[in-house]
């Protein structure tokens, strides 16, 4: 298998983007890991896909595999790279884009000063929304580790399930320790991206996320959404607030709040593209 890619990264969370509009492109998770591989591939957190729209309602569907091969729903700093992809290489000259994950349907929108906006939907709160093995919604949770720590959480959806943990010093957490702790516990049973946030004032906060199948990322389009809309339930976050992740700074808004989540999520950050390269791929 030969193919084009090309490198990206949304706030230093990176990906190789490949173009399956003309042609097929069905990767195993061998051709994943290789090009996902930061020594022996390309290097990245995520490979996206681009497919042809799959109904006349949308402009292009949009596939996501992690590092170890699976397959999610959601990706925000992906779609903000995909927009820019398809403008760059000549396969839409739209500045608002409709486009389909296995999960959601997102609307991408092209700013004047080179930033995309994400409308991402609306945050899932029910916990079989999200999905949470929890009898009753609540607006904090509570799971004991293996460790045999105990750790309070909010939780929401947003096309993939998110744990956040309320911390002072997103320096300080226990990110590696407790991330993948907390995705091993039965309370989740599709696993769970993990976020821990810091607030700094009301219209700004701090936080760092470990992601399903990817480890700790330097950015998380769908966390930042997830961890925003969770402290806007806590009423610890205005309407409108930034967000700094390890890779950049994202600007969150949502006109909802935790009996009102039928908003979408706005979500505004950069895309950038760093090279282009061809694959080589023969087991």
């Amino acid at each position: 298998m030969d193919f084009t890619f090309t490198k990206m990264h949304g706030a230093g969370n990176d990906f190789v983007v490949v173009d399956a509009t003309r042609a097929p492109f069905e990767p195993d998770r061998a051709l994943l890991a290789r090009l996902a591989d930061r020594r022996f591939g390309v290097g990245c957190d995520q490979i996206l896909v681009v497919d042809p729209a799959p109904s006349p309602d949308v402009d292009f569907g949009y596939r996501i595999y992690n590092a170890d091969g699976s397959q999610v729903g959601q990706c925000g700093n992906g779609a903000r790279c995909l927009a820019r992809f398809v403008a760059e290489r000549g396969l839409s000259d739209k500045a608002a884009l409709r486009v389909r994950t296995t999960t959601a349907t997102l609307e991408l929108q092209q700013l004047a000063d080179g930033q995309v906006r994400v409308d991402m939907g609306a945050p899932r709160f029910e916990p079989a929304a999200i999905p949470l093995a929890a009898a009753a919604r609540q607006l904090r949770y509570e799971a004991t580790l293996a460790d045999g720590r105990t750790v309070r959480f909010g939780a929401a959806g947003m096309g993939n399930p998110h744990a956040v943990i309320l911390v002072d010093d997103v320096d300080a957490a226990d990110v590696d320790g407790m991330g993948p702790q907390l995705q091993q516990h039965p309370l989740w049973p599709e696993s769970v991206n993990v976020g821990f946030l810091q607030i700094v004032d009301r219209g700004h906060a701090r936080l760092r996320v470990y992601e399903r199948g990817s480890g700790e990322t330097l950015a998380c389009g769908s966390g930042a959404c997830a961890a925003f809309a969770v402290a806007r339930a806590w009423d610890l976050l205005d309407a409108r607030a930034d967000l700094q992740l390890l890779g950049g700074t994202l600007t969150l808004e949502w006109a909802g709040a935790v009996e009102g989540e039928s908003a979408p999520v706005l979500m505004t950050g950069p895309a950038t593209t760093v090279f282009e390269g061809r694959f080589t791929w023969s087991m």
